[in-house]
This record gives structure tokens, C-alpha cells and sequence, in this order.
């Protein structure tokens, strides 16, 4: 299914804040329903598709990893809960992985669509994971295939190549991105993107899918205000270039941004307690800064974050474990930050010393 054309692309991302061209989306409640506000929509890079200016991350549903909490602060009702949420509001773009939970992210998304929680129907991004023992392209579409099965689909909007290969599998990099190329021509997904790529490689991934016939529509990074590395180390001019869009995860910085932890307060739960912890009294001036800002629009730092990051142009991609973080995390669509209030919150984020986040994006 060839999506790319030779249009310039709906979106750029721009090394300073931009105002991304929008089109509008109504999703209804039910067949007698009014219609929900329109939520803006974004293309991904040439590819014609288009999703919601913000979505989700379900990194968090099944994990069973004990970062986030699964099976003790919250469990697969929760992530079923935040699911109808999503696609009540309208932010319909969900990523996931199939490495997400070992495969049980993959499976309750699908779950939850067949159980009909909703008629809005989610755009699927998943992940192929270049792990040492995949080595030639066709490990690409069988990783594809059975992605879809877990999620009980034929088709997904965006299938993404994980992290590029390393040491053992590192030359085939070129063979995982002619992977990709083949799921779009076998009709498995409507898209295809990368994650955490540096910009060279974004550069030739995207010179070689176009060489396929196909285009490369996002990358996916860290991104956040305490985290803007992709700024300074050419990822996001490399996108800009080839006509990428940027899909920033950790947007919140898992967590830090939403306002909610301070010095002598609570603190994250599990490992995220213990990398944060130190940090937290650092970024407070940030913090106000973030408060003040929303003010005016009765809007909260989570909410101003994420905004920030659509202003740049990228697609800002939180978590959501329940469906009371879905419902702020939707206040962060239908306006826009003033040049004004983004330069403000830029300086504020400049001044904080300490580095919050890694460098995948190097690698």
C-alpha cells in the first residue's frame, strides 16, 4: 500500500517553536451521540497518514517489569479504563512494542478492540525489536505478522524499528530497514518509522526506504523541556531535512513534568523513585514556571508540557496507566502556547544543570 507522495510534508520539525499546519478529526460517543470537539490531526512525515497532534504510550499496560507498578498501583482493568478514555477523547494514535509487557501490551490493545469498548478505532503503532538473532529482513515482516496476530488486526498504522542494531547485529541495519519497506509493499502496515536514531542514520534510513518506493515517516526520541538534546545534537534538523516527524517519548520525563512530586512530598514509585529522587528540588523553578504559564488557561504543567512539544512541531507520546491521567493528559490539545511563553519556559528549562535523560539518539 503506497502512501508517500511527492507532496512536501503536512509537518516539519522545527528546531524553534512553529505553528504545525492542522487538520480536524470527530470522533463520536455512539450512534445517537453529538460529536466530540475536534481533536487536531498531524501527517507523519509523506506518508499520508494522519493521527492525533498527541497520543499515548502503553509501555505501561501488562509490564510486568516492576518499573511502573503493574499488578500492584494498577492492573489490566485500569489500562482498559484509560483505553475507552483515549478513544472518547479522540487521541486515537497509541504506540506500543512487542517487547512492551513481553507481547501483553500488544495483547490487551487487541483485546480491547475486539470487546468493543468504543467505536472510534485506535491508529496502532508497534515495534520490531532488532534483537542479535534477527538478522536479515525477512525477520522484519515475521516479527510484523505476529505483532498483528497479538493485536488481532491485518493492518497497523505504523510499525517502527525499535533501536537500530548493535555489535552482533549491527550490519544489518540496511536488511531491517528493506524489512520495513516489505511490510508497507505486503500491506501489513501503512507505515513505517524508526526510534531512536541519530541523524545520520535518520538520513540514510530515509534515502533508502525512498528507494523502495516508500518513505520514512517518523523518529521516534526522547524529547522533552528537560530533555533537549535532539536540539543540539542534529536529530531534529536530520527530520526537518528529510521531511521526518519527530515523535517525542518521555515527554513528562516520566513523571517529573506533571508537578506532582516535590522535595518533602511523594516521590515516584519503584526504580523511577530512585533515579528521580535527587533531581526533584532541581527542576522546581521549571516547575513554577510551568504553573504560571497555565494559569491564565486553567491549565496544569503536565498540560503545558506536552503543548510545548507540540508547538515544536513533534508528536508528544505520555504514558497513561488509568483513565484519570488520560483526561489531563487530553487537556493538552485544542490551544496553543504563545512565542512568548514558549521562549519563557525555554529559558526556565536552560538553567537546570543537571542532565535528565540518556542520549539513545547517539547511539
Amino acid at each position: 500500500m503506497q502512501l508517500c507522495g511527492s507532496r512536501a510534508p503536512g509537518t516539519a520539525v522545527q528546531a524553534r517553536a512553529t505553528r504545525a499546519p492542522r487538520r480536524s478529526i470527530v470522533v463520536r460517543c455512539d450512534a445517537g451521540a453529538t460529536t466530540k470537539p475536534a481533536v487536531d490531526t498531524i501527517e507523519l512525515g509523506k506518508s499520508g497518514l494522519q493521527v492525533p497532534v498527541l497520543g499515548i504510550g502503553a509501555w505501561s499496560w501488562g509490564d510486568r517489569s516492576g518499573y511502573w507498578g503493574y499488578g500492584k498501583e494498577y492492573g489490566k482493568e485500569a489500562s482498559s479504563e484509560a483505553y475507552a478514555a483515549l478513544m472518547d477523547s479522540g487521541l486515537t494514535f497509541i504506540d506500543t512494542a512487542e517487547v512492551y509487557g513481553y507481547g501483553k501490551s500488544e495483547e490487551f490493545l487487541g483485546e480491547f478492540m475486539k470487546a468493543g469498548l468504543s467505536p472510534a478505532q485506535p491508529i496502532i503503532a508497534t515495534k520490531f525489536a532488532p534483537l542479535p538473532w534477527r538478522l536479515t529482513s525477512s525477520s522484519v515482516s515475521v516479527a510484523c505478522k505476529e505483532s498483528l496476530g497479538r493485536l488481532q488486526m491485518q493492518q497497523m498504522g505504523l510499525y517502527i524499528q525499535h533501536w537500530p542494531g548493535f555489535a552482533f547485529n549491527a550490519f544489518s541495519n540496511d536488511a531491517y530497514l528493506e524489512g520495513l519497506a516489505d511490510c508497507v509493499e505486503q500491506g501489513l502496515t501503512q507505515a513505517v518509522g524508526v526510534s531512536n536514531f541519530n541523524a545520520k542514520r535518520v538520513r540514510n534510513a530515509a534515502q533508502a526506504l525512498t528507494r523502495r518506493g516508500t518513505c520514512l515517516s517518523s523518529n521516534q526520541v526522547q524529547y522533552s523541556l528537560l530533555y533537549r538534546r535532539p536540539e543540539q545534537n542534529g536529530v531534529l534538523e536530520a527530520c526537518r531535512e528529510a521531511g521526518v516527524t519527530l515523535v517525542a517519548y518521555s515527554p513528562l520525563c516520566q513523571g517529573l513534568l506533571t508537578g506532582k512530586y516535590t522535595p518533602d512530598g511523594p516521590k515516584p514509585s519503584g526504580p523511577r523513585g530512585n533515579i528521580y529522587a535527587n533531581k526533584i528540588r532541581e527542576i522546581q523553578p521549571l516547575i513554577e514556571t510551568m504553573r504560571a504559564v497555565g494559569q491564565s488557561r486553567g491549565k496544569s504543567p503536565a498540560q503545558v508540557a506536552l503543548n510545548w512539544i507540540i508547538c515544536k512541531g513533534a508528536v508528544p507520546i505520555p504514558g497513561a496507566k488509568n483513565k484519570k491521567q488520560v483526561d489531563e493528559i487530553a487537556g493538552a490539545v485544542g490551544w496553543r502556547l504563545e512565542e512568548g511563553e514558549i521562549a519563557e519556559l525555554e529559558r526556565a528549562a536552560d538553567k537546570i544543570v543537571t542532565p535528565l535523560g540518556a542520549p539513545f539518539e547517539n547511539w
